[in-house]
């Protein structure tokens, strides 16, 4: 990659790392991206894709299989806590997940691609919103437009705190895990905090429900993990006994049907102990994520290309317990995700001090077009 297309991309990054938007609010982000793209001639732009989705469709000279290379626009509503010149410029949102940098890498494939077309075939470079609700990748496969799409082939790459820059970590079959984030309502009755025989607070069963739940996977064969992350009793009021209480939990597994039998253990709990304290109850769903599954043909594309480039390899064999929205498009089409190491010493994802480092974009970039290589014909990825 020639120094002036990678400067043009850190400046993107910076600019996007600037000015974060959170899930299903990414208009600003969507119009930077398509201002980039705008002098790279692709042959289609597909807006509005999903919500604030974008895609640029770079058509090859023959017919021949259609590939898709997938980052993500959103930002998280974190405060950023970082001494650099690029640091958020608003208040409660920040780029500490590295969407900035990978949505430098899809760019910098642009860049490529508006100098040298596929040989056959299509190319898409996908621009997804909301994946941090897990939202995106459903309203894209939901929206009409995509079946302008149609592909073959879908990869995607995140970066990974605690490896060596630039290691590829890969993993055919299960890669992130299944989740769901589950919200129970107890109602009980509220009475005077003088006379609480009166009413029938929901405390001891928000306790119990608390305790069990995270208990549940004792009882697994396949791994799965329940993590209670909020839980409230009534309000702040001294004068009232409780007749109100909300327990959040995110219930996950390496797949699907064992975080469906998962949630469906903990329905039953939640309805037992609810019945024992004379509650009623409701539950609901939030932030659901398929699990990510690595298509073994798409596996080898990645792996290959690995290889080609001599990158430290790393192939592990548990799945990581994250989710990412990515899994659904495993239902569609053969999918890679894959991780690109970010230093060991770099924060953790979500820390409100990370920042994407700059020196993996290129490596991004290559690997991805080795992958585009191998399935379209491109020609030899260009070295910096």
């Amino acid at each position: 990659m020639k120094q002036t297309d990678l400067k043009s991309l850190l400046a993107l990054r910076k600019t996007l790392h600037k000015n974060p938007e959170v899930s299903g609010r990414e208009i600003e982000t969507s119009k930077r991206i398509k201002e980039f793209f705008i002098p790279l001639k692709p042959d289609l732009i597909i807006e509005k894709l999903g919500g604030e989705g974008i895609a640029f469709v770079f058509e090859g000279l023959e017919k021949g299989p259609v590939s898709l290379y997938r980052c993500e626009l959103d930002g998280l509503p974190i405060q950023e806590k970082n001494d650099i010149p690029h640091i958020s410029t608003l208040p409660g949102k920040s780029h500490v997940c590295g969407h900035d940098g990978h949505m430098a890498i899809i760019s910098g494939l642009g860049l490529e691609l508006s100098k040298n077309r596929p040989q056959k075939g299509k190319v898409v470079l996908l621009f997804q919103p909301a994946e941090e609700t897990g939202e995106g990748a459903a309203a894209i496969l939901k929206d009409p437009k995509f079946q302008q799409i149609k592909p073959d082939y879908a990869f995607a790459l995140h970066n990974l705190p605690g490896y060596e820059l630039n290691q590829v970590i890969i993993k055919k079959g299960a890669f992130a895990a299944s989740s769901v984030g589950m919200i129970v309502k107890l109602h009980g009755r509220t009475s005077h905090s003088a006379h609480p025989e009166a009413g029938n607070s929901p405390a001891e069963a928000m306790c119990k429900i608390i305790l069990a739940l995270e208990r549940l996977p004792d009882a697994m064969k396949k791994f799965t993990l329940v993590t209670v992350g909020h839980a409230q009793l009534g309000n702040v009021a001294f004068g009232t006994t409780p007749g109100e209480a909300v327990v959040m939990a995110t219930l996950r597994s390496f797949d699907n049907e064992t975080r469906d039998k998962l949630v469906g253990y903990a329905e039953k709990l939640i309805a037992l102990i609810a019945k024992e304290y004379g509650l009623t109850f409701e539950i609901t769903y939030t932030e659901s994520f398929a699990a990510t599954h690595n298509d073994p043909d798409a596996w080898h594309l990645g792996n290959e290309a690995a290889k080609k480039l001599k990158l430290k390899t790393k192939h592990i064999r548990v799945p990581f317990r994250w989710s990412e929205d990515f899994g659904l498009f495993s239902d569609y089409t053969k999918t890679l995700l894959f991780g690109l190491g970010s230093g060991k010493k770099q924060p953790q994802l979500h820390e409100p001090n990370f920042d994407f480092p700059d020196e993996i974009i290129p490596t991004g970039i290559q690997m991805f077009l080795e992958i585009m290589a191998q399935i379209h014909g491109k020609p030899e990825v260009a070295q910096s």
